[in-house]
Formats: structure tokens, C-alpha cells, sequence
């Protein structure tokens, strides 16, 4: 079982937390993972990860395939019972996670007999409880999209943003187009929803800097699910406006341009 914490910190009573990355963070966009991974890090919690490349089961269910749905989750149910066994010395009262498919999927899996008396959490409310920060980036504005599944279901989603990113943040209303398979599955109705999105996202654009089109260097797009991020990203060439995770841009701002780096580093001398 893998246990990431900061040696430095490591204290008996340092706060455990579970952490679950789902596909979309892992293996979609696995600096989702590593920036959330870095960040917990970072305030000194000790983070436990399940085995590599577990998905919750939501995408069999939405799809149809019940019987693989259940499967998956019970498996996942007796892995991590499994899991909370081997690790009884440790008291975890928080469940993270990066994605909010992942997050309606994880409801169903009644951590609270697994972790007795856990909560589930997405990154950034736990981040937003612990205080973290950064001051306002200069020459930076924000609009947050809210993903269908938002996994920010403790904290409202806006002033979560807000809060972490020391500033005001615009909300971007409507459905990017992407709903995980549904841009594939289904492109005739796709392409209309994102021409809806895409008028709103000029619309917010020119609010901020006062016209629809190139803000690359002066607005950003964050969002916090990873299907969001990847239809968002198609978008880049209409407004010129890039897309990112709130996770990624603390850690950005908290540990540098290279943080991927120094925190694998940092990792293997003695952190995991």
C-alpha cells in the first residue's frame, strides 16, 4: 500500500487521507494526479493511494453494463476494506478525490463503513480547509467552469475557486460538450451544445478584457473534472484562451513552473 508524506512533517499524529484518482486523473491526465499528490504533500498530510489504475465503475453503469458496474465496485469495496485492514493504526477521516464522476460513483461505495466516520472530499474543499492560498497572479484573470458533475458538493464550487485563488472568479455557465463518451457517442448533438458554450465563453472573455478572442496571455479557463478539461481544450483555437485544473495552477504558483519534477524527486528520497 502506498503512503506518500513529506518525511520532514511526518508526525504520529499527522492526518491521514485516502486519495482515489480515478481514470481521468490518472491516466487521462495524469498531472491532475501528481498535482494533487504534490499539493497534499505540500500541507503535510499523509496520503494513501490504492493500486494503480482503479476505475470506480461509473463510465460501465452510465454505458449500461450494470452487471460490470457492480463488479467493479464491489471489488474496489473489498480492495479497500483490504486496504483500511492493513492500515487500522491510522485514523483516515477523509476520503479525496480529483474528478466528480468519480466522486457520484464513490458515494454509492459506503466509505463510512470502510474508514469509519470518513467524509468524502474533492482536492480542492480539502485544500480550501487547510488554508491554502495564493495571492491574486497578476495579469491574470479567471473564469471557472463548472463541470456537470461537479465534485465540489460540500463548499459552493465558485467560492472554492475564489478563496484558493485569491481573487474573484467568473462563472462560465453551460455544458462544454464533452460528458465523457458523449462527444463520441453522440457528435451531431455535441457540436450544438458546444456552439452554446462557446458563445458563452466569448461572452465571459470579453467581460474580462473586453474582447472574445485572444486572451491567452491575460485570461484562463480552470475547471475541476478531467473530461471538462479535454472538451474545454477544444476550444483553444476559437477564443485562444488556454485550460487548466485549479489543483495544477496552485501548484504552479506554490511550487514553481518545475514542480512535477521536484516533487518526484522529493518523493523518492524517502517520501514514499
Amino acid at each position: 500500500v502506498p503512503i506518500l508524506r513529506d518525511p520532514r512533517k511526518d508526525a504520529e499524529d499527522s492526518e491521514a487521507v485516502f486519495y482515489f484518482p480515478g481514470c481521468g486523473s490518472e491516466r487521462l491526465f495524469s498531472q491532475i494526479g501528481l498535482a494533487t499528490l504534490a499539493m497534499l504533500y505540500k500541507v503535510g498530510v499523509q496520503t494513501v493511494l490504492p493500486p494503480g489504475y482503479l476505475c470506480c465503475g461509473y463510465p460501465q453503469n452510465a454505458g449500461g453494463n450494470t452487471d460490470k458496474a457492480t463488479k467493479i465496485t464491489t471489488d474496489n469495496q473489498v480492495l479497500f476494506h483490504r486496504v483500511a485492514n492493513t492500515l487500522n493504526y491510522m485514523d483516515i477521516k477523509t476520503v479525496i478525490v480529483s474528478c466528480g464522476t468519480c466522486m457520484d460513483q464513490l458515494l454509492k461505495y459506503q466509505f463510512q463503513q470502510i474508514f469509519p466516520n470518513c467524509r468524502l472530499l474533492d482536492i480542492h474543499e480539502y485544500l480550501m480547509e487547510k488554508g491554502v492560498m495564493i495571492e491574486g497572479i497578476k495579469g491574470t484573470q479567471y473564469l471557472y467552469h463548472e463541470p456537470c458533475h461537479t465534485p465540489m458538493k460540500t463548499y459552493s464550487a465558485l467560492k472554492v475557486a475564489e478563496n484558493l485563488l485569491g481573487q474573484a472568479v467568473t462563472l462560465s455557465d453551460r455544458c462544454c460538450g464533452e460528458a465523457g463518451t458523449f462527444a463520441t457517442a453522440r457528435p451531431d448533438i455535441a457540436v450544438q451544445v458546444r456552439s452554446r458554450k462557446l458563445e458563452e465563453l466569448e461572452k465571459g472573455v470579453t467581460e474580462l478584457i473586453g474582447q472574445p478572442v485572444d486572451g491567452k496571455q491575460q485570461v484562463k479557463i480552470l475547471t475541476s473534472c478531467p473530461a471538462c478539461l479535454q472538451g474545454l481544450s477544444r476550444y483553444r483555437e476559437d477564443i485562444e484562451v488556454e485550460t487548466d485544473y485549479i489543483v495544477i495552477e496552485l501548484a504552479n504558483a506554490y511550487l514553481g513552473k518545475d514542480w512535477q519534477t521536484k516533487f518526484i524527486e522529493q518523493a523518492r528520497q524517502g517520501g514514499i
